[in-house]
């Protein structure tokens, strides 16, 4: 079975957003929302629910973007607050 790198959808609020996208990315997206709903028996209704997923685990798996966090917490003496 394909290791994706998002597993199940949390049952969250909508969020309304706005956002041009390349086709090429649009395309991309809605397979990667079929593959995912494959993967996991989970229906993707909606491609756009992806979106917020990806760009969480993005940031949670960026080594630069950890580190550079890290430092302005440091430097502002406190924590720097997640948001979600």
């Amino acid at each position: 079975m394909t290791k994706l790198k998002l597993g199940p959808l949390a049952d969250d609020k909508p969020v309304k957003i706005s956002i041009e996208l390349p086709a090429t990315v649009h395309r991309d997206l809605v397979a990667y929302a079929e593959l995912l709903g494959r993967t996991t028996g989970q229906t993707v209704s909606d491609a756009r629910k992806l979106i917020v997923p990806m760009i969480e685990r993005f940031m949670a798996t960026d080594r630069a973007f950890a580190k550079g966090r890290r430092i302005a917490s440091h430097a502002a003496g406190g924590s720097v607050e997640r948001s979600g």
